[in-house]
């Protein structure tokens, strides 16, 4: 205990937050606001199989979840050989000095059933080992046996939330484009899968170009733009059916870069007519359509804040691309990015606390955030090419696309935590570029 009380001090003299934190008299918590020390140590065993047609769920599940507890450069899993004692009933005691021993800090168990109509029952516990207590009530969840991957999904979310405070994002799906060819004749469809790029599903085929994909506020729906006419047009899919209906179809005009506003009823988009490109809302319901801006200059990638309030987008009024914010209904707009380079592509986060972006300057391109006012601008990658971020459903990651450089350089997605660290490639078999994170799935 002293030496964690010690290590809190010395991170709190470095102006840092603590990483495994153990208050004295409080449960065990992980302080991400700022950079983290080092990730909390947690033992999570196989989970017990409570009959044999469980055994490989059981195995499988523990697996998963301490992959997406990992996966945050938050924890570290310490490996089954260090462990001293071994948990064969989800009902047996814990023995807290064992796990002490090997410096487990959270002690994870659980306990999978299947029965004879394919029906899994997966319940786990998770534990402070240094305090000795669980943390909160044991949870129950159940699925059938092909979804077994959502059920650990949500675990893990559960015990990401004990621990950090914060909400989960494990169980959630990302679209994106799904890319195969040379870069002169590159073949593109939509696709969905896992957040991890597990059940990767195709929505489209490769017979036309389609690009930026964006998720409904409920997750059931896609807006995406597709060049099959030969311009840009943009489509409303659905995601169970697959089902799509063009969007806004007027002579003479070209729509792209939608996005859907927080419920779900309201798309705000670019159309361009004669020359002018400007920001419109559509009524999804009315099909009512609503101008927001009439410059002469090219507005696109309108972001919608989280309460429905103000508009973030990119713009050239200035004579360099740059971020605007402005009211949801249309207004003068107000300037925000004022650093070196060109801006472009803004998304404001599911907190309404920062707005991510793309960043270009002096030949590299970056991932950014900044606050919704401009200040505080960090830039969280830098490479030959890196575009299009999209926040988790928690605000915590964001997804985006890097492409390495040369002629056979191909797109592929990519992760990093906001305070810049745990930049990881997503496992994707093959290329792919414009994700889109969902919600949490219901």
């Amino acid at each position: 205990m002293m030496l964690r009380l010690l290590t809190l001090l010395l991170a709190m003299a470095m102006g840092l937050s603590a990483s495994p934190l153990l208050a004295q008299s409080g449960p065990l918590r992980i302080v991400i606001d700022e950079g983290v020390i080092e990730p909390l140590p947690f033992a999570i065993p196989d989970f017990v199989a409570e009959n044999a047609a469980a055994s490989d769920y059981a195995r499988n599940i523990s697996r998963v979840i301490a992959a997406d507890l990992a996966g945050t450069g938050l924890f570290r899993e310490i490996p089954a050989n260090a462990y001293l004692s071994n948990v064969t009933s989800f009902a047996s005691p814990v023995q807290y000095a064992d796990w002490k021993a090997i410096n487990a800090q959270a002690l994870i168990t659980g306990a999978v059933a299947l029965d004879g109509n394919g029906r899994l029952t997966v319940k786990f516990r998770l534990f402070d080992v240094f305090s000795q207590a669980p943390m909160g009530d044991g949870l129950q969840f159940g699925g059938s046996a092909g979804s077994w991957r959502r059920v650990a999904h949500k675990v893990a979310d559960q015990v990401y939330a004990r621990i950090t405070g914060e909400g989960g994002y494990f169980d959630s799906r990302v679209v994106f484009v799904s890319e195969t060819g040379p870069k002169n004749a590159r073949q593109k469809r939509l696709a969905i899968m896992d957040y991890d790029a597990a059940n990767v599903q195709y929505l489209t085929d490769a017979s036309s170009i389609v690009i930026a994909p964006r998720f409904s506020p409920t997750g059931d729906r896609v807006l995406y733009t597709s060049y099959e006419s030969g311009f840009p047009r943009i489509y409303l899919l659905n995601v169970a059916s697959a089902g799509r209906q063009a969007l806004d179809e007027q002579p003479g005009t070209m729509t792209f870069a939608p996005r859907f506003g927080p419920d779900g009823r309201r798309v705000v988009f670019s159309l361009s007519q004669g020359g002018n490109t400007d920001l419109y809302t559509l009524d999804l319901n009315s099909g009512q359509r609503q101008r927001l801006t009439q410059a002469p200059s090219i507005e696109t990638a309108p972001s919608y804040s989280p309460d429905g309030s103000q508009i973030v987008f990119e713009s050239d009024r200035s004579g360099t691309q740059q971020l605007y914010v402005m009211p949801a209904g249309g207004g003068e707009p107000r300037r925000i990015s004022f650093g070196q380079g060109r801006y472009g592509t803004p998304v404001w986060s599911p907190r309404g606390d920062l707005i991510a972006f793309t960043k270009q300057n002096q030949g590299r391109f970056h991932i950014g955030v900044m606050r919704t006012d401009g200040s505080e601008e960090r830039l969280l990658t830098s490479s030959f090419l890196d575009e299009g971020p999209s926040w988790s459903p928690n605000g915590r990651v964001i997804m985006f696309t890097r492409e390495t450089a040369g002629a056979s350089g191909a797109p592929g997605l990519y992760s990093v935590d906001i305070t810049g660290r745990n930049l990881r490639r997503v496992p994707l078999e093959g290329s792919g570029s414009d994700p889109s994170w969902s919600p949490l799935l219901p």
